[in-house]
């Protein structure tokens, strides 16, 4: 497990943050399950784990493990069992809105994990990380920008956001994680500028 307290709020003061997740996987099979998960707060804590599969997970893609470069062997030895993390992954992330690049894949080997260990499946739920820069867009622009020109100028910072993602993502779960919560830092302070040269008129 990796984590990191870059945030410069107290753990005891991080109820209802955005959160950016992201999976590496075994493969793209109906059979895959999540070997990597890791996460971004909107503080920029980050927090990332090596998931040991679970008996009966004996899906493996050698492709897979080319793109993102973690064997079995190395799950095996160093990841943690699979209940442990998804245990986790309910304490800490509760209570926080949870988004990722891919929900309908991330979405997939969350539930795997949390069925896997006995969990409601639908006890974590992630929508599109689009919807997070829309949203805090939104936040900061609706007071200071008029109703005719809101969506045109919010479509133009997610788009232009969007574009400076990175065209090779790491494909390792905290990496591809933080470009998420990066994405979403550029539609914010991209907004706040909007929003000044605005309210200055």
């Amino acid at each position: 497990m990796r984590l990191s307290l870059g945030g410069r709020r107290g753990l005891s003061q991080i109820d209802g943050m955005k959160a950016f997740l992201d999976f590496e996987a075994s493969s793209l099979s109906d059979q895959s399950y999540p070997v990597e998960v890791a996460w971004v707060f909107q503080d920029g804590r980050t927090e990332s784990h090596l998931i040991k599969p679970a008996p009966g997970w004996v899906d493996w893609n050698p492709q897979a493990e080319a793109i993102h470069g973690i064997s079995r062997a190395t799950l095996t030895s160093e990841g943690q069992p699979h209940d442990v993390v998804a245990t986790r992954m309910i304490e800490a992330l509760s209570d926080h809105e949870l988004f990722a690049s891919a929900p309908s894949w991330d979405g997939k080997w969350l539930s795997v994990l949390l069925r896997g260990a006995g969990l409601p499946r639908h006890a974590l739920r992630l929508r599109d990380t689009d919807e997070a820069l829309r949203s805090t867009a939104i936040e900061i622009l609706q007071n200071v920008i008029s109703a005719a020109r809101l969506d045109v100028e919010i479509h133009t910072l997610v788009s232009v956001a969007n574009a400076a993602k990175s065209t090779q993502p790491a494909h390792r779960a905290l990496a591809d994680a933080i470009g998420e919560y990066e994405t979403w830092c550029r539609v914010r302070q991209a907004a706040r500028v909007l929003a000044a040269e605005n309210g200055a008129r």
